[in-house]
């Protein structure tokens, strides 16, 4: 006598035994049969993309009034791409002007003198001081002051930053 109710059909062993029948029913085949299907005048033979449709007048009054163009040619690609990358270098410029305008003066302050750097300097410092009436230099000056601010933080304890401009001891 064993204390299980009914042995197991496939003996339980301590290594995987490789067992082409399976110890599970096909779920079809448990199931019981369902309704047919329901009586419809569908012809097998049908396909849907054979239907007529019906088109937006106005998408059809577009094609008619405005025919699609013919597709480009290799030079017709590429002057495509050039007037791209025009506008995008373009769009690029005029932000910079506008966003970053200090960058042309700072630059001229860097340069030996002579006629283009102080043409450059006094007409950069009329156009910073024309953008900075609308404040437009105002998230430049936000992220300048948090990054001035992240680098002079020191730890308790530690020593002050040295002054900007200053170089460290021993340093040339």
């Amino acid at each position: 006598m064993t204390d299980e109710r009914d042995p197991p059909e496939i003996p339980l062993e301590p290594f995987l035994v490789h067992r082409p029948e399976s110890p599970f029913p096909p779920l079809y085949e448990s199931l019981p049969p369902g309704p047919g299907d329901p009586h419809s005048d569908w012809n097998q033979n049908a396909d849907a993309h054979d239907l007529p449709t019906r088109e937006n007048r106005l998408a059809a009054l577009g094609r008619f009034a405005f025919p699609p163009a013919p597709p480009l040619d290799d030079e017709g690609v590429a002057a495509r791409d050039r007037r791209w990358t025009s506008r995008t270098i373009f769009v690029s410029a005029a932000f910079l002007l506008v966003f970053n305008a200090v960058s042309p003066l700072n630059w001229s302050r860097q340069q030996p003198p002579s006629w283009l750097q102080g043409t450059v300097q006094q007409m950069s410092g009329v156009w910073v001081g024309q953008l900075a009436v609308f404040g437009v230099d105002m998230p430049r000056q936000g992220v300048r002051e948090a990054w001035v601010a992240a680098r002079d933080a020191r730890f308790v304890g530690q020593e002050p930053a040295p002054a900007a401009g200053s170089t460290a001891a021993g340093e040339s």
